[in-house]
C-alpha cells in the first residue's frame, strides 16, 4: 500500500488538504515562476564548466587541406609538428530527445509540517529541467502528452499540459515506442511495488532508450518523526491502519524503506540507469545541477545513484 502518514488528531487536515490538491492547476503558474528563476540560477553553476555543444565533441586532428580558412587552423597542435598544420575535426552529435514524466498520483499531494508537496517539488524540477535541457541545445517532451520541441519557450508548453485534468493515476508512464537517442526522465515519489519500477524500466531499455528516476521524498516519510497513537492512511484509498504508538513502529517503518531503496538501487543497475533522490525540505538547485552536469557528460553508460 502506498501509504502516508497522519496522526489521529490531524486526519480532518490531511483529508482537505487533499482535496485542495485534486488539481494543479490553480499553482502551476507560480511552479512556472519558481522554475524559471531556478533553472537561471542553475544556469549560472553550469557556465564554464566546457560542455560540448551540438557538432563540438572532438573527433580527431588531420592536416589542413589547401583553400580551408586558416581560422580553422589548431596552431597550439601545428607548433609541435614543424611546418605541418592541423586541423580539428569534431564529432556531429545529434540533439538527444528527453521524455519527462511527473508522478501526479495522490501520494504525490503529501506534505509534512510546512514543507512543500511533493508534486510542488516535481512539477517545478520538470519544469526547471526541461528548460535547461532545451537551453543546451536538446529537445524536451512531456512524455505521452507533447512531441519533442527545442522552443526557449517550452516551460510555457509543458505548464500548459500540466495544468489540464490528470488522465490517470498512474505513478509510472505507460512505455511506448522509443528512439535510440531518447532518455525518459521519471519523477515521482518511487513509492511503487519494485516490480512494476523494474517493468518499466526494462521497457524502456528495450527500446534502445535510456532512463533516469528522479524520487522525491518528504522529510516525514525518510525520518517518520511520528509519536503517540496514529494510524497510516492510503492517499489512493479509504484503507487505515492503526499502528498504535508510532515510537514503537517507526523501526519497522524505516527499514521498509530501507528495503526498498536497496531494491530500487539494484534495479537502477541492472538496466543501466540512474537515481537522484530529492527531500522537499532541501533546496533543489544542487540536484538539478548533479542531474544537468552528468547529462552534459553524454556517456548513457554510466549507471549510479546520486542525491541532492
Amino acid at each position: 500500500m502506498r501509504a502516508r502518514f497522519s496522526s489521529l488528531l490531524a486526519n480532518a487536515d490531511h483529508q482537505t488538504s487533499a482535496r485542495e490538491a485534486a488539481s494543479l492547476s490553480a499553482s502551476v503558474p507560480l511552479m512556472t515562476m519558481e522554475a524559471r528563476r531556478l533553472a537561471a540560477s542553475v544556469s549560472l553553476g553550469l557556465h564554464g564548466r566546457g560542455r560540448a555543444g551540438p557538432g563540438e565533441s572532438f573527433w580527431q586532428y588531420r592536416a589542413l587541406i589547401e583553400g580551408e580558412p586558416q581560422t580553422r587552423i589548431d596552431w597550439r597542435k601545428s607548433a609541435r609538428h614543424g611546418n605541418a598544420l592541423f586541423v580539428r575535426e569534431h564529432e556531429w552529435e545529434a540533439a538527444r530527445s528527453f521524455h519527462i514524466f511527473i508522478d501526479q498520483s495522490s501520494s504525490m499531494n503529501y506534505s509534512s509540517d510546512k514543507h512543500p508537496r511533493k508534486i510542488d517539488h516535481a512539477v517545478i524540477m520538470g519544469l526547471a529541467l526541461a528548460d535547461l535541457l532545451v537551453r543546451s541545445g536538446e529537445r524536451v517532451a512531456l512524455f505521452n502528452e507533447t512531441p519533442p520541441s527545442a522552443s526557449r519557450q517550452i516551460i510555457d508548453r509543458l505548464a500548459e499540459v500540466l495544468s489540464r485534468p490528470k488522465k490517470s493515476e498512474h505513478a509510472l508512464p505507460e512505455i511506448t515506442a522509443l528512439s535510440n537517442n531518447a532518455h525518459v526522465i521519471i519523477i515521482g515519489d518511487m513509492i511503487a511495488e519494485s516490480k512494476d519500477i523494474e517493468a518499466t524500466l526494462s521497457a524502456i531499455n528495450q527500446s534502445g532508450a535510456h532512463c533516469t528516476l528522479l524520487r522525491i521524498l518528504d522529510p516525514a516519510e525518510i525520518n517518520f518523526p511520528f509519536s503517540g497513537e496514529t494510524e497510516l492512511m492510503s492517499a489512493e484509498t479509504a484503507l487505515t491502519f492503526d499502528i498504535g504508538d508510532a515510537a514503537s513502529f517507526a523501526p519497522q517503518a524505516r527499514a521498509r524503506l530501507d528495503a526498498h531503496e536497496r531494491d530500487l538501487k539494484n534495479i537502477v543497475m541492472r538496466h543501466q540507469s540512474h537515481l537522484a533522490t530529492h527531500r522537499t525540505d532541501e533546496t533543489m538547485t544542487p540536484c538539478l545541477l548533479a542531474l544537468m552536469t552528468r547529462f552534459s557528460r553524454r556517456d548513457e553508460s554510466l549507471t549510479g545513484v546520486g542525491h541532492g
